[in-house]
């Protein structure tokens, strides 16, 4: 069968790409191995991480109640009606996109697919082997986690992000491997249900490579509510002791071992770039496993394009899918190229985490000169209100121009904030426009606005000294 488009992967950035290229007229058919759409972030990623991060949200805000004079019963979880819960939105999700890729006329291919050549598939499904030929196809494998051979000890005690979201039960220790994004979401996950979590991070830091000011009162908090958390700490070995798994550490303390229920091992991703007969053709995929694509997505193969976490980092679904827009804007003929000037990224831990443009650590690293201006929500209303004083919302000002170069905000609803942080960098805009922009009151949207003020010496509810103000 000959398709003149077929996009090979079902997540965020294919079925994003295979949707524009029906709507904008093409003959597209869309190949995944899974039989619903949505790939690793609807299916086993994001969205029931993120439904069962509320989940334990609502546990600690209960909890936080007291502290207001109101006091529930202690909870009690139902795990059964819980998983029953998350695979409802899951199914809720697939099910829209199934009957959108129908509406679409978008032809749907369940199977495990592999490059024969330049411009041909061979898809096992099941019933059968089924060949394809395409004019173009745009390549959205995806990821997955990565893998440590050490660990492989055949125990189903140690988990993956993917097992881990199973959630067959609530054991009363978890050990995760990697404070990371994926190992902290899920960390506070089993945490507010009930677990005693341990993280271990071969770092000297949570969260490797965010801003410091962001991560600091996450780490706060994560202090209260996991057992221990033990940075520049590698595990050395794993063992499964029958009724839980003995792990054996190496630190600053010297080594030690102890025993847990289970362990997640959430150290990274990997792209799926291997085992998809790429070697069959011109496609060139770098010694990290990326695809290699130009700012247009294409590969050094004409008839392929590569979007998502199979052509680099950052590993973001709402790249992917920019991606996936753009790779077929450019197979229609648009001067469509992937250029933005950021990418948002959050961490759904509580409180969250979000930013957006340049870091004070990259600006560090490449030697730029930038002003930063720190606006604590000590100070602000809507964070006393709430209960939730210990965020930040921070701004990487350039000094000659005053046009925000960078945003990052931790707090509460922080990932729904970070958004107008985007817009400003992607707009050009400057501090004074964020200050004279009009925000609602009382609200934690302001304290962007709040913080361009504190840029200018000028925030109402910071008092900076007028010779501070003047030096400026």
């Amino acid at each position: 069968m000959h398709v003149p488009l077929v996009v090979f992967g079902g997540g965020p950035g294919g079925y994003a790409a295979a949707f524009l290229a029906a709507d904008l007229g093409m003959d597209v058919a869309l190949v995944d191995r899974d039989e619903r759409l949505g790939g690793t972030c609807l299916l086993r990623g994001c969205i029931p991480s993120k439904a069962l991060l509320h989940v334990g949200r609502v546990l600690a805000e209960a909890r936080e109640l007291e502290d207001w004079g109101v006091h529930f019963p202690k909870p009690a979880v139902q795990l059964d009606a819980l998983r029953a819960r998350k695979e409802k939105v899951i199914s809720t999700l697939t099910g829209g996109l199934a009957a959108l890729a129908r509406r679409r006329n978008v032809r749907i291919i369940q199977g495990e697919a592999r490059f024969t050549g330049s411009g041909a598939l061979e898809v096992k499904t099941a019933a059968g082997s089924e060949h394809l030929t395409y004019d173009h196809c745009i390549l959205a494998s995806g990821s997955r986690p990565t893998r440590i051979p050490a660990f492989e000890i055949g125990s189903a005690r140690v988990m993956d992000s993917t097992g881990a979201l199973k959630l067959e039960d609530v054991p009363a220790s978890l050990l995760v491997v990697g404070g990371g994004y994926i190992g902290l979401e899920m960390g506070t996950i089993y945490a507010e249900l009930g677990s005693q979590v341990s993280v271990v991070e071969l770092t000297d830091a949570l969260l490797p490579g965010a801003d410091r000011d962001l991560v600091k009162p996450l780490q706060q908090r994560l202090e209260k509510i996991f057992t221990a958390i033990q940075m520049q700490t590698k595990v050395v070995k794993l063992q499964d002791v029958g009724a839980g798994v003995s792990a054996e550490f190496a630190g600053p303390e010297g080594s030690f071992t102890k025993e847990f229920s289970r362990v997640l091992v959430a150290v990274g991703r990997r792209p799926n770039s291997d085992g998809l007969g790429l070697e069959n053709t011109d496609v060139v995929v770098n010694s990290q496993g990326f695809v290699e694509v130009d700012d247009r997505q294409r590969t050094a193969d004409p008839r392929i394009l590569a979007i998502g976490d199979v052509c680099g980092e950052p590993m973001l679904a709402h790249r992917a899918s920019h991606q996936g827009k753009v790779a077929v804007e450019v197979l229609h003929g648009e001067p469509a190229v992937f250029a933005p000037r950021c990418i948002p990224a959050v961490v759904f831990t509580d409180p969250e985490i979000a930013w957006a443009g340049l870091t004070e650590h990259e600006a560090a690293v490449a030697g730029r000169q930038v002003e930063i201006s720190r606006y604590p929500w000590a100070a602000s209303g809507r964070a006393h209100a709430l209960g939730r004083t210990d965020g930040l919302t921070k701004l990487l000002v350039d000094p000659e121009t005053e046009q925000v170069l960078g945003v990052g905000i931790v707090g509460s609803g922080a990932g729904e904030l970070i958004a107008e942080g985007a817009l400003a960098i992607e707009m050009g805009c400057t501090a004074r426009d964020l200050m004279e922009t009009i925000h609602p009151h009382p609200t934690l949207g302001e304290t962007l606005a709040f913080s361009a003020e504190n840029f200018y010496g000028l925030a109402t509810e910071i008092y900076r000294p007028r010779a501070e103000t003047a030096a400026r």
